[in-house]
């Protein structure tokens, strides 16, 4: 493996599975690099598109739906409302810590 820029880069492109560091270190390229394309860093990162888009599209929903498991195919009627019930209610708690300090405000 090459180190490149805080990221282990592989160097048997033949290899059919890669490790959790390198999925790891790879989504964070992406994140580090808003500008660049998947199709760009896959590139750089001499692995198919198509697997790193993968990964980034399980993260996200992984990440919606607030588990670290596995996640293949589209989304369920049921999982989507666990995701829009779990944004309303970080949108309340947010909402509610912002009266708590106003009311604080006002009260001193």
């Amino acid at each position: 493996m090459i180190l490149c820029s805080t990221i282990l880069l592989k160097e048997d492109s033949d290899m059919s599975s890669y490790t959790k560091d390198f999925k790891r270190d790879a989504l964070r390229y992406i994140d580090e690099h808003p500008d660049m394309k998947i199709k760009d860093v896959a590139s750089y990162l001499g692995i198919p598109v198509g697997t790193l888009y993968d990964w980034h599209k399980r993260r996200g929903r992984s990440q919606i739906l607030g588990d670290d498991s596995q996640v293949n195919g589209p989304m369920t009627p049921e999982e989507k409302e666990i995701a829009r019930l779990k944004r309303e209610n970080r949108d309340l708690k947010d909402a509610l810590d912002i009266l708590k300090k106003a009311i604080s405000i006002l009260n001193d």
